[in-house]
């Protein structure tokens, strides 16, 4: 009769484990929770590791306000392995790191690894302070804007192209044809305008007048050590020295425990809603072929 009695328990025991383990995975399937749950006090260290574009924005910029409203994050990190992206995508992520550490008193970090160029230098312009690795290529302060043009394949294939527009310049960049004089100039009142906003970046974030500012941004890259030769950086140092410095600006110490944002992933209910190219361009990053049309950059081009 015990034997039964225990047997019995056991059965009701492995009943509810299952059932709450089932419970679990289901509620991780259906829902994607926005981040992961802080305890103490934690250095939130926040990834910037692809072509800045607008998804990598709203990736970015969601992470950091899931971190900045946590009031156990005492310092942030951003760790920048990017050549750059689109001038709209970098200037928003500039202005999020900026936003932050004007109306936080909680430092704000900025670290470059292999690459933290155009873009990528310019959202740490943001941050109280920028670390790199001697060897990291940095810089390139400029402005790229490229057309395709593929007159002389519509020409051997017999392919033309009628066009009517409302102003001489409503066409400029189009692929079949060359670019004019005075659509060039067009285009390069922008690009110079464009690449006056990172210069003024540069002089209003780093001790820098705008004649020297001017003079390291000609769109050269720099090693990690020319870089803070030219006090582009505060510092050299690895990613732990970076989170080690935020710790002790913080308060908290050297070694501090860290917290990053959760990996995006699919649940049960975006397979049941269907899944959308934003979602798939958030949850597999820049595999996704991207439009081929024109853009103003500030991106590194090897």
């Amino acid at each position: 009769m015990a034997e039964h009695r225990r047997s019995t328990i056991l059965s009701i025991v492995l009943l509810l484990v299952v059932f709450g383990g089932g419970v679990f995975i289901a509620s991780q399937l259906l829902f994607n929770r926005d981040g992961p749950v802080i305890r103490g006090d934690r250095v939130a260290v926040i990834p910037l590791v692809e072509i800045i574009g607008p998804g990598a924005e709203r990736k970015f910029v969601g992470q950091l306000r899931q971190f900045e409203r946590s009031s156990a994050v005492r310092a942030f990190v951003v760790e920048i392995r990017s050549p750059g992206g689109t001038v709209g995508a970098s200037q928003s992520i500039y202005s999020a790191i900026r936003s932050l550490r004007e109306k936080d008193d909680r430092p704000v970090i900025a670290w470059i690894g292999d690459v933290g160029a155009s873009g990528g230098y310019y959202a740490a312009l943001g941050a109280d302070s920028i670390f790199a690795l001697p060897g990291s290529i940095t810089g390139s302060i400029g402005v790229i804007m490229e057309f395709p043009n593929a007159e002389e394949l519509m020409r051997k294939v017999g392919l033309g192209l009628e066009v009517v527009k409302s102003g001489p310049y409503k066409d400029t960049g189009s692929p079949v044809r060359p670019i004019s004089e005075d659509e060039r100039a067009v285009l390069q009142s922008v690009v110079d305008d464009v690449y006056a906003q990172f210069v003024a970046a540069v002089v209003e974030n780093r001790p820098l007048d705008e004649e020297e500012a001017r003079a390291a941004a000609d769109g050269r890259i720099y090693s990690g050590e020319q870089a803070a030769e030219l006090r582009l950086l505060d510092g050299l140092a690895t990613l732990s020295e970076a989170i080690d410095v935020a710790g002790e600006m913080a308060g908290i110490g050297k070694d501090p425990q860290t917290v990053r944002p959760r990996e995006p992933r699919v649940g049960l209910l975006d397979l049941l809603s269907g899944i959308t190219e934003s979602r798939l361009r958030e949850w597999f990053g820049g595999f996704l072929p991207k439009t081929a049309s024109p853009r103003l950059l500030y991106q590194w081009m090897p």
